[in-house]
């Protein structure tokens, strides 16, 4: 019902799609080589903004959802159903995997047809471009799941996912190389997936002498597949947990006194 929802609505498309049309029209305005090499730049922006969707899209759409549900009651009726809450989770994995997919899709072709990007060459390319998404997009699901499900409420969902996300963008070389930044910012990158995910697209969609620009001069696809794992893990282990701790709390009472103060006019 909701993806119905999302394709009929200009409205939810516009909102969906700003984030790749800004990433391409910053790629459309970097005309300058990756250091090192005569690889367009657009390039980097473009294997940039693919890792930066997945990310912002699955953490931050996901952790708004939970808490705004939460607050209007959907989420209390799904804990009175029988498996509603895997339901509901799955339900919204697949809305964010629709959303990903599209934004994706018009980055990559955009890209090629407007920025000079390339598209994977080869079946291996191609290959390595879906299991890198597709790890981040789990990944980055599960931890919106888990942030939606601590979250006090709605309101707070950008100030406490949004800033700090914006910040590893800005460290993880969507826009420029991890190598022309600090060593110790270098090294923050590092722990987080939206590096390594920013990377492992780059790898499928850039020549391989483009590689002499990164960190450790090469693609390292090994230690993209395990960090990337790891933060699969983490987030598949924390969201179940948290979201059934928060439904078990969820009663009539807490959302009808929710209501009431919101509600409520404020004192002159």
């Amino acid at each position: 019902m909701e993806i119905r929802h999302i394709l009929r609505s200009k409205r939810e498309w516009f909102s969906h799609l700003s984030l790749p049309m800004i990433f391409l029209v910053f790629a459309g305005f970097t005309d300058h080589p990756v250091p090192g090499t005569t690889v367009p730049a657009a390039q980097l922006v473009i294997a940039g903004g693919l890792a930066s969707l997945v990310s912002l899209t699955g953490i931050t759409t996901l952790a708004q959802i939970l808490a705004s549900e939460r607050e209007d009651g959907t989420l209390l009726r799904m804990r009175g159903t029988p498996g509603g809450m895997l339901a509901y989770l799955l339900g919204k994995v697949c809305v964010v995997a629709l959303v990903v997919g599209v934004g994706a899709a018009v980055l990559l072709v955009g890209g090629a047809l407007f920025v000079g990007s390339s598209l994977p060459g080869s079946v291996q390319q191609w290959a390595t471009l879906l299991w890198v998404l597709g790890l981040g997009l789990v990944g980055a699901s599960a931890l919106g799941a888990a942030v939606g499900a601590v979250l006090p409420n709605p309101r707070e969902a950008l100030a406490v996912v949004m800033i700090p996300l914006y910040g590893l963008v800005a460290i993880s070389g969507v826009f420029f190389p991890t190598t022309v930044m600090p060593h110790v910012l270098q090294r923050t990158a590092d722990v987080f997936p939206i590096k390594w995910m920013a990377q492992g697209v780059r790898s499928a969609i850039m020549p391989d002498d483009a590689a002499v620009a990164e960190a450790a001069g090469g693609w390292q696809h090994l230690a993209t597949f395990g960090v990337l794992s790891a933060w699969c893990v983490l987030g598949l282990a924390l969201a179940p947990r948290l979201l059934f701790r928060m439904a078990r709390k969820e009663s009539g009472s807490r959302l009808s006194d929710r209501r009431q103060r919101s509600t409520v006019a404020p004192v002159r």
